[in-house]
């Protein structure tokens, strides 16, 4: 569904991603992993056409995605910044309603089937007591949770997904990850995150692309790739691979 052939971008004189190929095949779900810096938020917005992209191309069924207009491109991608910020006061509701902007027609109201899509995905959030909330009177954590549930309410076939679980508490960062692996499982839909905790990888995600040095490190099977080996000249760190109750897991001595 999602091809990336040759990608490289830069920031002024920064290189961020240098000649990146990828085949994100549909109904995958994939972990992107590597150090600070190393352009992963970056092929993220560039996989849904947020930035220019100056060398390469990226493919969404075939097409070039700088040919979607924004209303297609949004009934296919639903992306999920890393700091979502609203100045104005709308309230959780009314944010998660807005996920269903792409297929309404100029100066349509929104109709019933509409209002339903989003108490159903505010609910699998975990949001919905939220919903009269606006942003200003929530936490990092329960913003986090309404943008999650907007992206939701878009039911796209692709979605992307900048650190989800900066700001969550332990017990909703697993919450949030079992609903997204669920909604895999069961509709097929293709989701890339970016993720920081090795374990929650090895966990939930069976696909895993690492980034080190601009450069694709590693896609493929995340229990085949995160080795001792490859951790340690991703992240820098010297970790050890053990089974732990049938499960292998990731340990710092």
């Amino acid at each position: 569904m999602l091809e990336i052939k040759n990608l490289s971008y830069r920031f002024g004189e920064k290189q961020v991603l240098s000649d990146i190929s990828l085949d994100i095949a549909d109904g995958s779900f994939y972990a992107v992993m590597g150090a600070n810096g190393c352009g992963k938020t970056t092929l993220l917005r560039c996989m849904d056409n947020l930035l220019e992209i100056p060398s390469g191309t990226v493919l969404l069924n075939g097409k070039d995605i700088k040919n979607y207009s924004n209303r297609q491109r949004a009934t296919q991608i639903a992306y999920v910044a890393q700091r979502p910020l609203y100045d104005v006061d709308f309230s959780a509701f009314e944010i998660v309603l807005m996920g269903r902007n792409p297929y309404q027609r100029h100066l349509q109201n929104e109709s019933q089937h509409d209002w339903d899509i989003v108490e159903q995905c505010m609910k699998m959030t975990n949001t919905w007591h939220l919903r009269l909330s606006t942003l200003q009177h929530m936490s990092g954590g329960e913003m986090q949770r309404v943008m999650i549930a907007r992206a939701l309410a878009q039911q796209t076939p692709v979605l992307l997904l900048d650190e989800p679980l900066a700001n969550l508490d332990i017990a909703h960062q697993f919450e949030i990850l079992g609903i997204l692996s669920k909604i895999n499982r069961e509709q097929g839909k293709t989701i890339v995150l970016i993720l920081h905790d090795l374990n929650m990888a090895l966990q939930y995600c069976p696909k895993l692309i690492l980034i080190e040095n601009q450069s694709i490190a590693y896609c493929g099977d995340t229990a085949e790739g995160l080795t001792e080996e490859n951790i340690s000249r991703v992240f820098g760190v010297q970790p050890k691979i053990k089974e732990i109750d049938g499960k292998k897991q990731v340990v710092f001595s």
